[in-house]
């Protein structure tokens, strides 16, 4: 179980990966640009929920749900990300 430091670290990298990826997709074509513009909006709002889920957990078995879903939830970016 990783700590509370690294575990919002891989989240905040996550974040930042998919974010800069969106605007490398809307660079390069612009008809993609709302499509890419709502990632990010899911993305940040994403992070603010897990974020707020880990400051309130206390334990280490309330870390393994959330980083469940962490991973998750990057699976299903990378595969929205890969369709556009």
């Amino acid at each position: 179980m990783a700590s509370r430091k690294d575990l919002k670290r891989n989240l905040n990298n996550m974040v930042f990966d998919i974010v800069e990826e969106c605007f490398t997709i809307q660079l390069m074509d612009e008809s993609k640009f709302a499509v890419a513009d709502e990632m990010i909006d899911k993305a940040a709002n994403f992070q603010e929920a897990m974020l707020t889920k880990i400051n309130g957990a206390k334990t280490k078995a309330d870390f393994r749900p959330i980083c469940e879903e962490i991973e998750n939830t990057a699976i299903e970016f990378i595969t929205k990300l890969n369709a556009l």
